[in-house]
């Protein structure tokens, strides 16, 4: 399962380096034809990771249910993000990844409710999460990329 955490990894350093690269107007700016922002697609990785893997195996999560509620699938920004929860955002790139790894290489991750993705991929325990995590993040780091070409 390391590969899965190291592309993980991978994927989040470039959320990193997308974010850090921006400035918060850049990181709020909604261009036209677009739903959403660079910012509530990282927000969007990690609240949707936290979903998948954990709140999907019957545990905590470490962002609050609020958090959750405002980058959730389907959602879209309501107004623009201060400079603190970019750097809330910044920080959980990385603690949520550790703490999922440290988590799943413990046996933490022990029963699973069954999901169907919105692309109708069943989720069937915490490995298939992991690996479907991937995908998500992939797809969204790539509209954050698109994005910041146009901000």
């Amino acid at each position: 399962m390391s590969s899965v955490f190291d592309v993980q990894k991978t994927i989040r350093e470039i959320l990193l380096k997308i974010l850090d690269g921006h400035s918060l107007e850049q990181l709020n700016k909604i261009p036209d034809g677009f739903n959403n922002n660079i910012i509530w697609n990282i927000g969007h990785c990690i609240s949707s990771q936290q979903v998948l893997v954990y709140k999907l195996s019957g545990l905590p999560t470490m962002v609050s249910e609020d958090f959750i509620n405002k980058y959730r699938k389907g959602t879209k920004p309501e107004g623009d993000v201060s400079q603190a929860e970019v750097d809330e955002i910044r920080t959980l790139l990385s603690t949520t990844l550790e703490k999922t790894k440290n988590d799943f290489e413990s046996g933490l991750f022990v029963d699973y409710h069954e999901y169907t993705t919105s692309i109708g991929f069943t989720l069937r325990h915490v490995q298939g999460a992991l690996d479907f995590n991937n995908y998500h993040e992939g797809l969204h780091s790539g509209i954050a990329m698109a994005l910041r070409k146009l901000v």
